[in-house]
């Protein structure tokens, strides 16, 4: 089933907002295309529209978390960007309660090309002291984790894409910090976060009709990292292999590399991007280009383990 990311958090906010009258939304003009304007309408009061001004609109939630409210802070990832500064050295360095979470990450952009596809942030917001990153893999996913990442006192950047989320999860037990283990294996280990968990899964249905066996790992929250799981799963196989709709740098396959080279050498995959995107009608020939279906990384696995 294929559900939208960012129609799932949309509508998890507004429930949450019932919830905690805390929640305070900011939005950067794009309410219609993140599904904030659910929750404008909802809660008129508690919705603020800063416009195309994401420095100015992030320094606003600064102010609010000081001043005790929870604020969600949204926008398209690639632009939230430009406020990378003020995510630094105001919601980072002073350690507030500001919730970062913005839609159209990764190639979900698909039409408006590399200008609007943000293939980085993962990187920008790890390499951050205090900073929580999150990276649901479907639409379930949105609300349980959403849930946790009001509730976490602290920065978070919870990264969602726009509307292809196929489902991997009917009733998702999530928690925050710890990843979530989908199928066992013994040959390969494949880790994935966001979309790219539903072709880890293809991928590892793939490799079985191969003899390979194949477990897969849902590693939604990038930072901090379940190194336990890990490791515990690493052990058991003889290449791990790392998927994500990011570049390798600094992303999941970073955050993986980092742990594996220091506390297991294996070898290992890491399957993602090293480009800017470009733009295209169809979503899914972009993640071919990109070697980001199960076809390309079953070959990729096939070739490591002969």
């Amino acid at each position: 089933m294929i559900e939208s990311f960012r129609e799932a958090f949309g509508r998890a906010l507004v429930e949450l907002g019932e919830e905690n009258p805390n929640i305070v939304v900011l939005d950067a003009d794009v309410k219609s295309s993140t599904k904030t304007a659910y929750f404008e309408r909802a809660f008129p009061e508690r919705f603020i529209q800063v416009g195309i001004s994401e420095q100015d609109m992030v320094s606003m939630a600064g102010g609010l978390a000081i001043g005790g409210k929870i604020p969600v802070v949204s926008a398209f990832a690639a632009f939230l960007m430009r406020a990378w500064e003020q995510i630094r050295n105001t919601i980072a360095r002073d350690n507030l309660n500001v919730k970062l979470i913005p839609t159209h990450s990764g190639f979900s952009d698909h039409m408006d090309g590399s200008s609007h596809q943000c293939l980085e942030d993962i990187a920008l917001m790890r390499v951050l002291p205090n900073m929580t990153v999150v990276v649901p893999a479907d639409a379930p996913s949105v609300p349980v984790l959403l849930k946790q990442v009001i509730e976490l006192e602290g920065p978070v950047y919870m990264r969602l894409g726009r509307d292809h989320a196929p489902r991997v999860y009917d009733s998702p037990k999530l928690k925050l910090g710890k990843a979530s283990v989908l199928r066992k294996g013994s040959d390969v280990l494949l880790v994935a976060a966001g979309v790219m968990v539903s072709v880890a899964l293809e991928t590892a249905r793939k490799l079985e009709e191969r003899g390979i066996s194949a477990g897969v790992v849902d590693m939604h929250t990038i930072k901090p990292l379940d190194e336990e799981t890990l490791l515990r799963l690493a052990a058991k196989v003889d290449l791990v292999v790392t998927l994500e709709e990011h570049s390798i740098h600094g992303g999941l396959g970073g955050a993986v590399a980092e742990v594996l080279s220091e506390k297991m050498p294996k070898r290992l995959i890491r399957i993602g991007t090293t480009e800017f995107g470009r733009s295209s009608r169809d979503y899914f020939s972009l993640l071919e280009r990109y070697g980001l279906t199960a076809e390309s990384v079953v070959k990729k696995v096939e070739v490591m383990l002969t």
